[in-house]
């Protein structure tokens, strides 16, 4: 069995799978449940679902769409998308989610992730973590589904976010999002050497090379979202995964 997680991040939009590219142009990609009955049978070790589109249209999670994942779901998953309160964790929990991410509110109410750490546990909450680049180059922490830049640099978050109780880190550079063009191995460095949490690379992994890749470069897993749902330059929809052998090759 393999040490490094590899996981699909797949995207929602409500009811919706959907995949973005740099984080603009959801492209409707199918149903969530039929994406997990797949992905059961290719017995991946872990799932992670977001709701883009939650937090900046104000509305609560989906929690139909929610039990409907978690009822075929045979793995582990992490949800993110409009929490804000603990309320809705314990819903959220009630329904069978594994782990719960927060962004946005993460930046909003600091008070939220460590009462939710103190209540659930720190392996429970993840900090997802969205970082783009200034036309000057310098890394900065966005929201709202990339939309609002805090300023935030993104090491510097990411201490503070650890400081706070959670237990992981997805980072995701939106710049690599849809790319197929490898991860963003700088950030990862940069990130996973400031902190002791494990981080979960996330945005632009276009071959199963690129994991080994951002393990070198101190991820302690993996994320993949255009590589699993889409085949081809053409981005024909064909829910996928690498296989065991292939993961081996570059994954300890």
């Amino acid at each position: 069995m393999l040490k490094t997680r590899v996981m699909p991040c797949l995207l929602l939009d409500g009811k919706r799978l959907v995949k973005t590219v740099k984080f603009n142009d959801p492209d409707y990609v199918g149903d969530p449940v039929n994406a997990v009955m797949i992905y059961n049978e290719k017995e991946v070790d872990e799932l992670i679902f977001l709701d883009i589109n939650a937090t900046k249209q104000a509305r609560e999670p989906a929690y139909d769409v929610i039990a409907n994942i978690a009822t075929e779901c045979f793995m582990p998953f992490t949800y993110g998308g409009g929490v804000h309160s603990i309320e809705q964790m314990k819903r959220i929990f009630a329904l069978g989610v594994e782990k719960i991410a927060i962004n946005s509110h993460l930046a909003m109410n600091h008070d939220l992730v460590t009462k939710a750490s103190e209540k659930f546990g720190s392996q429970s909450i993840v900090a997802s973590i969205d970082v783009k680049k200034s036309w000057s180059g310098h890394y900065r922490v966005h929201t709202h589904g990339g939309t609002k830049n805090t300023g935030q640099n993104p090491v510097e978050w990411a201490k503070r976010v650890e400081q706070l109780g959670i237990g992981e880190i997805l980072l995701t550079s939106i710049d690599r999002d849809g790319t197929y063009e490898g991860y963003d191995l700088q950030l990862v460095k940069s990130v996973s050497e400031a902190v002791n949490v494990p981080i979960i690379a996330c945005g632009g992994a276009g071959k199963v090379q690129d994991f080994g890749d951002a393990v070198k470069a101190g991820a302690s897993a993996v994320a993949a979202g255009s590589m699993v749902v889409y085949h081809g330059a053409a981005r024909g929809v064909l829910i996928n995964f690498p296989s065991r052998e292939e993961l081996s090759r570059v994954l300890p």
